[in-house]
């Protein structure tokens, strides 16, 4: 639970003050009050423009600056809030103030689940307010998602980490998928050409024709060896007789 918006009493001492000076604490605290009347109205926008104002008069106002970290936590503008409560903590001199600011701060880490951090600043709204039951019961929240966080392996990193290996291993298998595919296609490819290729016919031929036949390719080869030999015979340049 986020604070309420919190308001201070402004004193004036109009005899410490000269005409100029009070008119600009006026101008001010009227934009603030502006400013307050639009948070309630839940005009958050409108509400920051109104506190902005108000700092440009006076940038260390305390109302202003917490205030003005309200609004844009309601915007759910997380990192912008929690500068602007640190810079409350920063300009603010009592402990309530500091105390709320730090809590505040952690429920915004506590919005992005960013347990470690949260817990650091409820400590540190604690150690302003030990009384306060709300930061008590939110250090302990945290605390508790953080184990949790821990024993499931890393939350919000590890998930991101599992997601990055399902992917690789969804890519993983597709390219296997791919390329089974690929050599189904292949093998597919190759018997379709050895269709195509002539294939060699059985012989119909008896043992004593092909015996026949063998005898007679053998004769021929030994003629050929033959003829072959005569031609390489004889005196190199000699002419031979036309018979």
């Amino acid at each position: 639970m986020k604070k309420h918006i919190f308001h201070i009493t402004i004193t004036v001492i109009s005899l410490l003050l000269v005409q100029a000076g009070a008119f600009a604490q006026e101008g001010t605290s009227k934009l603030i009050r502006q400013g307050n009347a639009q948070y309630k109205k839940q005009q958050y926008a409108d509400a920051e423009a109104s506190y902005k104002k108000a700092l440009e008069r006076n940038n260390k106002s305390i109302e202003g600056n917490y205030n003005l970290a309200n609004s844009l936590y309601e915007q759910k503008r997380f990192d912008a809030a929690r500068q602007q409560y640190a810079n409350t903590i920063k300009t603010a001199t009592g402990k309530d103030v500091k105390a709320d600011a730090s809590y505040n701060i952690g429920n915004t880490f506590m919005e992005d689940k960013k347990w470690e951090e949260s817990i650091k600043s409820y400590k540190a709204s604690l150690k302003a307010n030990p009384h306060d039951e709300q930061a008590r019961y939110n250090l302990a929240y945290a605390q508790a998602m953080l184990k949790k966080q821990q024993q499931q392996g890393g939350g919000k990193d590890n998930k991101e980490n599992k997601d990055k290996q399902k992917d690789q291993k969804d890519k993983k298998d597709q390219d296997k998928k791919d390329q089974q595919k690929q050599d189904q296609k292949q093998n597919q490819d190759e018997k379709e050409q050895d269709k195509e290729q002539p294939q060699p016919k059985p012989s119909k031929l008896s043992p004593e024709e092909a015996k026949r036949l063998l005898q007679n390719l053998a004769q021929q080869e030994k003629k050929l060896q033959e003829d072959k030999m005569k031609k390489v015979k004889g005196t190199p340049g000699s002419v031979e007789k036309d018979w």
